[in-house]
């Protein structure tokens, strides 16, 4: 009977091996390391954090200058109405005009002309400036009643010979009117005032006069100052200023 029992039991059994449970899996390989990669991606990194804050270090490096919005002739100077500030990167190879030094900026002259839009460089002026082509400077010295109040450097005057007996003294043609006869006669239609008194310390002392320097066309030059030599001239402001 036990051998018989013995037998049931084990009827059911057969001689395949035993399967792994599902949770176990096979041993994988070790991943292999590669430290050059991994430092060349941190160095890659480092290169382009570094990149960025060159330029953005180099956006914020900038300098406030002068530019030019009008034109300045060749001998003219700038003011306060043909010139503004801007922004432009910092570049020591440059000789940008800080906007700080303006004011020592208007103490000299262009060299040539400078046409608006230029941001102008030191070596666009100089402490005088010759003459331009087709051009001539004449010096007047006027008493009260021969000039408008308040001329400055820069402004545009016409001239006219308005003698002191009330007659043309001058019966001929002259370049930039003609004599028609009259008391009064343009001499100058448009010249630029190139100096003018501004201080006290530039007038002489008991001098009542007034002097200016005006820059005319050459032709105009030689009328100008005959009728200044004669105190017959006078000067009124025009538009252009």
């Amino acid at each position: 009977m036990k051998i018989q029992e013995r037998t049931g039991a084990g009827a059911g059994r057969t001689g395949a091996p035993a399967q792994p449970s599902v949770g176990d899996r096979l041993p994988t390989p070790p991943r292999e390391r590669k430290p050059a990669l991994a430092a060349l991606a941190v160095l890659l990194i480092l290169v382009g954090a570094l990149g960025a804050t060159t330029l953005v270090l180099q956006a914020g490096d900038r300098v406030e200058v002068v530019k030019v919005t009008r034109a300045i002739p060749a001998g003219g100077s700038v003011t306060d109405a043909n010139t503004t500030s801007v922004l432009v990167a910092d570049d020591s190879g440059v000789a940008y005009v800080p906007w700080a030094q303006l004011g020592a900026l208007k103490k000299l002259k262009a060299l040539n002309p400078i046409p608006a839009g230029v941001i102008p460089v030191g070596q666009m002026f100089g402490e005088s400036a010759g003459v331009a082509e087709g051009k001539a400077t004449v010096g007047l010295s006027l008493k009260a009643g021969q000039y408008p109040n308040g001329l400055e450097k820069g402004d545009s005057v016409a001239a006219y010979r308005v003698p002191k007996g009330g007659t043309g003294s001058n019966s001929s043609s002259t370049s930039g009117g003609s004599s028609t006869g009259s008391a009064n006669t343009l001499l100058v239609d448009r010249a630029k005032v190139d100096w003018v008194r501004t201080e006290k310390g530039d007038e002489l002392v008991g001098s009542t006069n007034f002097p200016i320097t005006l820059i005319v066309d050459a032709d105009q030059a030689a009328a100008l100052a005959q009728a200044a030599s004669d105190g017959d001239v006078a000067l009124v402001r025009v538009s252009g200023n």
